[in-house]
């Protein structure tokens, strides 16, 4: 029951603070048509009411280019974190692996996403590749440095027990160093999942034939016209990307209900 009661509370919570977002959005936009009086005022913020009832009858159009964004984000991100948990192991079996790959690593974030995208698509010319090796760019970065440290958070109390029963490389890793870094996956997971997201929209940005970059590009060609549509990417790329950070979280909480945070939560309920 208390349990209940407590999740009943932080739903009402976040309900809360999404209506007042929504509300505050409202009165700003009444404020820009009515008080200040700006030119074309649907383009600087138009009233949610009209964006809301546009996201509806172009429900579908939007749904199918979004799962074309999502689709091809998850797959870079999946691969990006694959690599980048690859990457995070090597380093933490070896120092000399470390100190050679970490210059190239920070190298190659001072790129912005927004410079290699066009070079990038420019060089394919596969908007699909594209999209997928620019969303595992974003990607193996945080999840590597977050991988690393979780893999060098084990006590040396632990390595001492794994040492005693003379535990193999592989056993120390698998029943130690892993589960110790899941933690850190995951925070490098939620840091690289909404980047995916943007990675592939900015690369449907370049002339990709479909995706919600594309309404995006289109509804800003067609201006006054097409204003609610482009509010509507922009609410679809939100929600996209706050359901992929949600997934990840609950994906969490699954796999590792040992963290403080969690077990918190399952006493107060209990």
């Amino acid at each position: 029951m208390i349990k209940l009661d407590r999740q009943w509370h932080q739903a009402a919570v976040i309900a809360c603070w999404i209506a007042a977002l929504l509300l505050l959005w409202e009165v700003l936009a009444w404020l820009l048509h009515n008080v200040i009086q700006v030119s074309q005022p649907d383009s600087k913020l138009p009233y949610l009411h009209k964006v809301i009832t546009s996201l509806q009858d172009n429900l579908p159009t939007l749904i199918k280019q979004g799962f074309t964004t999502f689709g091809n984000a998850m797959t870079g991100f999946l691969i990006g974190a694959m690599f980048g948990a690859a990457l995070a192991i090597s380093m933490s079996l070896s120092k000399t692996v470390e100190h050679t790959l970490t210059p190239y690593m920070v190298a190659s974030q001072m790129v912005p996403i927004i410079g290699l995208a066009p070079i990038l698509y420019g060089i394919l010319h596969d908007p699909s590749l594209s999209r997928i090796i620019m969303a595992g760019y974003v990607t193996f970065f945080p999840v590597t440095i977050n991988s690393l440290r979780g893999l060098r958070s084990v006590q040396p109390e632990q390595l001492e027990l794994m040492r005693s029963i003379a535990a193999s490389t592989w056993h120390s890793y698998l029943k130690l160093k892993l589960p110790s870094a899941l933690p850190g996956l995951f925070a490098g997971l939620k840091i690289s999942a909404p980047l995916a997201i943007t990675a592939s929209i900015i690369v449907e940005l370049m002339g990709a034939p479909d995706g919600i970059g594309v309404l995006m590009v289109s509804s800003l060609y067609y201006g006054a016209a097409q204003v609610y549509m482009f509010w509507c990417t922009v609410l679809v790329s939100i929600a996209i990307g706050f359901t992929t950070f949600l997934m990840l979280v609950l994906l969490e909480r699954w796999l590792t209900p040992w963290q403080p945070d969690f077990r918190e939560s399952r006493r107060g309920g209990s």
